[in-house]
C-alpha cells in the first residue's frame, strides 16, 4: 500500500511530535536549522524549538509534508517558499539564492529538510515525498523548486542527510545550477 501524504495542519501536530520523538528528531532540532539563526538554536532547549516549530504549524500555511503509512507519521519534508526558511538564504551557506531565484520571490520554493523513521528508511519514502512535494509546490503557484542535498555519505543514518541525497533528487528530475561546497550542490527543477 502506498503511504498517503499531506500537508502538516495544525491538527496533525500530535503525529508530527510523535514522529520527532522525545529528541525532537535531529538531536532536538524540530526543523528549526534553517529557521533559526545559529545562536538561537544554541541558546534555545529542544522544547523551546518545539514551541517554535509549534507554533509556525499554527500559524501556517503548512511548512511541510507528512508520510503516514496507515495512522502513523513515518517521514517529514520541509517545503515552502524560500522566504520562510531565512537561514536557507544566508549568503554563506552553499543553499544561498541564485539572482534569477531571489529568497524574497514567493514563487521560489525550496526542500530544505526531511526526517524519517529509523523503522521506516530504505523504503523509498524520500523519494515519494520529493514526488508529493514537486506536485504541491507547483499546485501552489511555486515556478521553481530547489534542493541542497549531499552528494555522497558513507552511511545512509548519516545526520547530515537530512537535506537529502543528490540521488533523490536527480531521479526527480532536478539538476544542479551551483556549487559552492564540494559535495552540497545547488540543485534546481523548473515547474
Amino acid at each position: 500500500m502506498a503511504p498517503v501524504i499531506v500537508p502538516l495542519r495544525p491538527d496533525l501536530w500530535p503525529a508530527f511530535e510523535d514522529l520527532f520523538g522525545k529528541q525532537g528528531a535531529c538531536y532536538g532540532c524540530w526543523c528549526t536549522h534553517f529557521r533559526l539563526p545559529p545562536a538561537v538554536r544554541r541558546e534555545n532547549s529542544g522544547e523551546r524549538k518545539k514551541d517554535h516549530m509549534r507554533a509556525r504549524v499554527e500559524a501556517g500555511p503548512p511548512p511541510g509534508l507528512l508520510l503516514f503509512d496507515g495512522e502513523r507519521a513515518d517521514g517529514w519534508m520541509q517545503i515552502g517558499p524560500r522566504l520562510d526558511v531565512p537561514e536557507w538564504n544566508n549568503r554563506g551557506r552553499a543553499s544561498a539564492p541564485l539572482e534569477d531565484g531571489p529568497a524574497d520571490d514567493p514563487a521560489v520554493w525550496a526542500i530544505s529538510c526531511f526526517f524519517i523513521r529509523t523503522s521506516a528508511r530504505g523504503r523509498g519514502n524520500t523519494h515519494a515525498l520529493v514526488r508529493a512535494g514537486i506536485d504541491y509546490a507547483r499546485e501552489r503557484g511555486a515556478r521553481v523548486l530547489e534542493a541542497c542535498p549531499m552528494l555522497h555519505s558513507k552511511d545512509s543514518r548519516s545526520i547530515g542527510l537530512f537535506v537529502g541525497s543528490q540521488r533523490v533528487f536527480e531521479k526527480a528530475g532536478f539538476s544542479i545550477v551551483a556549487e559552492r561546497k564540494a559535495g552540497r550542490p545547488l540543485m534546481r527543477l523548473a515547474l
